[in-house]
């Protein structure tokens, strides 16, 4: 794999093309209510889906798979154990995988779960402030999937969880931060007409799979993932009514996103 360019800019221009040259290809364990637009998300963007999340083919798939998506928002009892077999394989061959903690804190048998991916090791965490704050054990979660924290609050557990799973956590909120523990940026692009559509913030992470399939250096690939999943909502709520003419609108934007839309909207700090 090719290093991406030391500017975050520059480096998201340059994963964005290598995802569209190289198709990932991205196995999604998700919840029930996110599994079309999470699969047209990665097909606009280049990528390829794949929803492979039974026993007995989860492991093996996670093997050979560029990327692994695990979202916990529905977690059936035939789901949690493709999720835990997904994640062994992909922590024992290296393939990179994300985990969206979705909704642990007050749910008991996700916040279980979550827990025992975590010492998994995921390569990536994706959630909002509630939801990363109770990954890290230091709060009770949100309101369902709603976050009743702020961005900025969750910060120090975001580094915790970076240091102790020796991966990337992501923040999502109006402006996102993204850290290793050590480093961070925040990324100011995006819309709110993405939290009114099923699956805005689900299918982010296999976007961000997707990218990590690309690179060996996974804090570019998720300052690049969200910063171009977030530009192509901009420009989708530009041109939409509302939320029933955002969604195709995102898909298109996603498809066609390029260097030039990158280098003049990007905000990322």
């Amino acid at each position: 794999m090719t290093r991406a360019p030391e500017n975050p800019t520059e480096s998201t221009i340059f994963l964005l093309h290598e995802v569209r040259a190289q198709a990932p290809l991205v196995q999604c364990l998700t919840n029930a209510v996110v599994t079309n637009i999470t699969a047209n998300a990665l097909l606009a963007l280049g990528a390829a889906p794949a929803m492979v999340d039974i026993p007995g083919e989860a492991g093996p798939f996670a093997r050979v798979a560029s990327g692994v998506l695990i979202n916990l928002g529905t977690p059936a009892a035939d789901q949690r154990d493709a999720m835990r077999e997904a994640a062994a394989a992909a922590t024992a061959s290296g393939t990179p995988w994300v985990l969206d903690p979705v909704a642990i804190g007050a749910l008991p048998v996700r916040t279980s779960l979550a827990a025992e991916l975590k010492a998994q090791r995921p390569s990536l965490v994706r959630g909002n402030a509630s939801e990363i704050i109770a990954f890290d054990g230091a709060g009770a979660g949100g309101r369902g999937v709603d976050a009743t924290d702020g961005v900025e609050d969750a910060v120090a557990s975001a580094r915790r969880v970076a240091r102790e799973v020796g991966g990337i956590v992501a923040v999502s909120g109006p402006v996102d931060v993204v850290t290793d523990g050590a480093r961070e940026v925040r990324l100011g692009n995006g819309d709110a007409l993405l939290t009114r559509i099923t699956g805005g913030g689900c299918a982010l992470g296999a976007v961000m799979a997707a990218f990590a399939g690309v690179t060996r250096d996974r804090f570019a690939a998720t300052v690049a993932a969200i910063t171009v999943y977030n530009l192509a909502a901009e420009l989708a709520a530009e041109r939409a009514a509302g939320p029933g003419t955002f969604a195709p609108l995102f898909l298109d934007e996603l498809s066609r996103i390029d260097a030039d839309t990158v280098r003049a909207r990007a905000v990322i700090a």
